[in-house]
């Protein structure tokens, strides 16, 4: 039990507080200024430099904020409790990214270009039903990583090479084939077509060559379980015009949703589906890679809250999902599509 006047902790058969000698009653536990059955207004609180745990401002009792809580609801009196952006600067870096698309109408605008594009989804969104429109402030733990891949690869032929082969190994064929009357015409076509060919090739560049492919990410790693389905595997939020985070600054009733996933376990993920993403990049760029390591230093993480628009759609019986930034219009993950 705490009492109501100072927070103290107190046994729970107490009948005064011995801190402040505030008489106790069944209300010492709760808001005496609460509804009863409801909760209360949203409290902002300003956290102490290095704080890891607060008072409830309404009940006093102990508050200990975890990652990913925006909003806290107290377990002793039901008051709900927000960390202001010096509170949660102290406590753990959290920033977010402004709203730019508020609306549902600007989101289903949206949405109709991205389904309708191309021939073969012309007026995709029209024959489809909407199921789920909705707009949440999503965690991602932002992974700053530096990797480094070395790469020892074949280069891919040129299209000049190419042709020069073909019609060198043409050449050869048709004058092996007019001269096979005459000694060594046909009969030595397919050493001079060998010879020919793997000289070419080598000056088309055939060669192997030892590359090393460099890049900096500031990759983000869904921090929710529930959601882990929408992981993005290359996506790069606009991170230009992020700011310390602050609930005002959002909508009214727009859901908040707190994450459960570590900063450790999101290192860990994200240098995972880095070492996957040089190496889709390397593969996409040289045509035959015989060798390739990478290394990946990561270093900060700060769990950046996101609009995000999820859009389901049915479409004969299949299912379209959308999961668009908020702030930039841009898809970061799609299915049925």
């Amino acid at each position: 039990m705490y009492c109501s006047k100072c927070g103290t902790q107190l046994p729970n058969d107490a009948a005064f507080c011995f801190k402040c000698g505030a008489s106790l009653n069944q209300a010492a536990t709760t808001n005496p200024n609460q509804p009863s059955g409801g909760h209360i207004g949203t409290v902002e609180v300003i956290a102490p430099s290095g704080a890891t745990s607060l008072k409830c401002p309404s009940c006093g009792a102990p508050i200990s904020p975890k990652f990913g809580e925006m909003i806290i609801t107290c377990e002793y009196c039901g008051s709900s409790i927000t960390l202001g952006n010096a509170g949660w600067a102290n406590i753990q870096k959290q920033t977010m990214l402004p709203l730019k698309i508020p609306t549902t109408d600007q989101i289903t605008s949206l949405v109709r270009s991205m389904m309708d594009r191309g021939l073969l989804n012309r007026h995709l969104q029209e024959s489809s039903t909407l199921e789920e429109m909705t707009l949440s402030l999503v965690p991602y733990w932002l992974v700053a990583i530096s990797a480094r891949t070395s790469i020892v690869a074949t280069d891919m032929v040129t299209e000049g090479a190419t042709v020069a082969t073909t019609a060198a190994l043409f050449g050869v064929l048709a004058g092996g084939m007019g001269g096979g009357g005459r000694r060594g015409g046909f009969g030595s076509a397919p050493l001079l077509e060998g010879a020919m060919l793997g000289s070419m090739m080598n000056r088309g560049g055939g060669n192997r060559k030892a590359v090393q492919m460099n890049e900096n990410y500031n990759f983000p790693i869904i921090a929710l379980k529930a959601l882990t389905t929408y992981q993005p595997r290359d996506y790069q939020f606009a991170l230009e015009g992020r700011t310390l985070f602050d609930i005002s600054q959002f909508p009214k009733g727009i859901k908040t949703l707190n994450g459960d996933i570590s900063e450790d376990a999101a290192k860990y993920q994200a240098k995972t589906l880095v070492d996957q993403l040089q190496s889709q990049k390397a593969h996409a760029k040289y045509h035959m890679i015989q060798q390739i390591s990478s290394e990946e230093d990561v270093s900060d993480a700060e769990l950046l809250h996101v609009p995000i628009w999820f859009a389901r759609y049915d479409h004969k019986g299949n299912k379209i999902i959308l999961v668009v930034d908020g702030n930039s219009g841009n898809v970061v993950n799609s299915m049925g599509l």
